[in-house]
Formats: structure tokens, sequence, C-alpha cells
């Protein structure tokens, strides 16, 4: 019997696979269970149908990251740190505050694609990745500098 899978299956198939399985496995694993449709031309025209739906939604979709990729990759952060002897930092500059610079220049990024392998600990600029797509990884400069004193006179009492 000829079937069309509706998800992937261990060992059969992969979904959207058009695959020719035996008339028992057919009618009484893959059809009751849902995870595959009998292949007649209804079926296999509207299985086309839905891909071609997909395909573009997918294209649209991409096109619409890659906008926020170039717009993300426009955007140079300045994150002032307090450093303290020998230009050392105290704490380090890690993936939250980069987001949190991301979203006061008006771009929203999940923090988990934000692709830093370590905190910054050291003053200068880095170059960080933000994976937003499997295809598409835009490139943020982040540039970590010294925090300006204020008035140091207030500091002692």
């Amino acid at each position: 019997m000829k079937v069309i899978l509706q998800e992937n299956v261990e060992g059969v198939g992969h979904l959207g696979d058009l695959l020719n399985v035996s008339d028992g496995f057919a009618r009484n694993y893959l059809l009751p269970r849902g995870k595959a449709l009998e292949a007649n031309p209804r079926n296999v025209k509207a299985f086309e149908h839905a891909k071609r739906v997909m395909a573009e939604k997918v294209k649209k979709e991409k096109m619409e990251i890659e906008a926020l990729a170039k717009k993300i990759s426009a955007v140079s952060l300045t994150i002032a740190a307090q450093v303290g002897k020998d230009d050392k930092l105290f704490g380090s500059v890690t993936v939250k505050d980069i987001a949190e610079g991301l979203a006061e220049h008006g771009l929203t990024v999940d923090r988990r694609k934000i692709q830093l392998a370590q905190p910054i600990k050291e003053l200068g600029t880095v170059a960080v990745p933000v994976k937003l797509h499997r295809d598409v990884t835009a490139s943020v400069s982040v540039h970590v500098v010294k925090k300006q004193e204020s008035d140091p006179s207030q500091g002692a009492n």
C-alpha cells in the first residue's frame, strides 16, 4: 500500500515521504495513529499543495530574518563596565547584557541565539555572532569600555 508519511517514523522514513509499505503495517500502525495517509490522488494533491504553501511561508520568513540580521549587524553596542587595577573587569559582559543592549536599540533577540562562547572579561571590541536561523547568522560589534567615575568627592564620606 502506498502511503504519505505525516511525521518522521523511525526506521521507515521522514515527513512527506511517499512509501510503499505492507498493507498490514499501514492499516494497523501508520493509519490509526495518524502517522501516514493513504496515497490516493486526492491526498497526494493536497499534500503537494501544503508543501508549496509551506515553502512559500519559509521563504518569506527567511527574508524577514535576513532583514533583521542586516539591522543587527549594523548595530554597534557600547557597554560600560567597572574596571579595577590594570583595567581588569569586575565581573564580565554576558549574553544578558548584550541582549539588553540590543533591546535598547529596538531589536528584540532571544538571548539563547547569541553565540557567546565565554563571557567577555576584558576591555576592547568583540564581534559576537547571533544565530537567527540555521542559515542566517548576524554579527554584533560589542565595545567594552571603562565606566566613567561619577564625582569622586561624593564617594568619600
